[in-house]
């Protein structure tokens, strides 16, 4: 019986994520209790808010110190003693940071097979919550109208390459902000935005300007910080904003907010309103025909990042942090 490779937390971060959080272990497989599932993870998906649990508790329990890192996958049924799964069916949940976990029947989410000619990985990444988020944010929170201006923040990750391609779909002028010509250009070339904004450049304030001529009715925001102050000032009046992350604070100890707030959301009535992708789990099969519909159409690009091999799974969040990915990160385990 092989044994299960792990990565637990050796200790919590006081600043900046460094490898040396992250310890190799190994264990036992275990095996499943009643209504439970053994499962062998085969994607494990990186996210920005991997580094916000190692600071306290969210919508999640914090992690600490000698925990499995957590963290969501994609998984194959092993053994299974919960009603409605099997061996073999492919599933979602929160396997962590290891090759094999037991898992509540009731806490993972059976998966379908992706639409024919596309690869496995769509499910977690178009198909998955980077899909979700992305459509839910900007529909149901940004509510954008054709014509209107959307930006978004860290246009070039997971979620703002969707959101960006979501709003063109829709009708709105789409202004992406990245880090780095790269990746601008990227957005501009293949992905259809209108224009994109490089945040990492010395007029980042001069140029976010002269990108919305007309402002800004509706930003999703990604990173929180400097970015969010300014595209605050270029908010029109009655604009949305739809906060789903805030990947600039979460690896540092000095996290800063915008200027401006409350008094421009109270000028500008603005409406500012953050969310988690579970909110709107009731509307997920409405959203997953649409986005379907539009990568079936051509209308909506996938981009993902993959990784491959369980010993890189440090390294590749540390690198998604610092931007490195274009798309969906993930690693293949197995």
């Amino acid at each position: 019986m092989p044994a299960n490779r792990q990565f637990v937390i050796d200790h919590l971060p006081t600043s900046r994520l460094t490898p040396d959080v992250f310890k190799a272990s190994e264990s036992a497989i275990p095996s499943p209790g009643e209504g439970e599932v053994l499962v062998r993870t085969r994607y494990i998906s990186l996210d920005a808010a991997n580094r916000a649990w190692m600071w306290g508790a969210t919508y999640r329990a914090a992690i600490k110190a000698g925990d499995v890192m957590a963290g969501g996958g994609m998984a194959e049924v092993v053994e299974s003693r919960a009603p409605g799964l099997a061996a073999g069916d492919l599933v979602w949940g929160d396997t962590g940071w290891q090759d094999y976990a037991v898992l509540n029947g009731k806490h993972v989410t059976k998966l379908g097979k992706a639409p024919a000619g596309e690869p496995i990985t769509h499910l977690m990444s178009v198909y998955g919550v980077a899909g979700l988020t992305a459509y839910f944010g900007l529909l149901e929170c940004g509510q954008p109208k054709a014509g209107e201006t959307v930006v978004v923040s860290a246009a070039a990750g997971s979620v703002g390459s969707i959101v960006g391609q979501i709003a063109k779909i829709k009708g709105c002028r789409t202004v992406g902000i990245a880090g780095g010509q790269a990746k601008c250009d990227l957005l501009t070339r293949d992905l259809g935005f209108d224009a994109a904004v490089d945040y990492k450049a010395e007029s980042f304030s001069k140029a976010m300007r002269a990108a919305v001529p007309k402002g800004i009715d509706v930003y999703f925001d990604n990173v929180g910080g400097s970015v969010l102050e300014a595209c605050l000032f270029n908010m029109n009046n009655n604009g949305r904003i739809a906060c789903c992350g805030a990947v600039s604070q979460y690896d540092s100890p000095q996290a800063h907010g915008p200027r401006g707030v409350p008094g421009l959301i109270v000028t500008k009535r603005l409406t500012m309103r953050g969310f988690i992708v579970m909110d709107f789990e009731e509307q997920n099969a409405k959203a997953l025909a649409e986005l379907s519909g539009w990568v079936a159409s051509g209308q909506l690009k996938v981009r993902e990042d993959i990784i491959d091999g369980f010993d890189n799974l440090p390294d590749a969040l540390i690198g998604l942090l610092a931007g490195d990915n274009v798309g969906k990160r993930m690693v293949k385990v197995s």
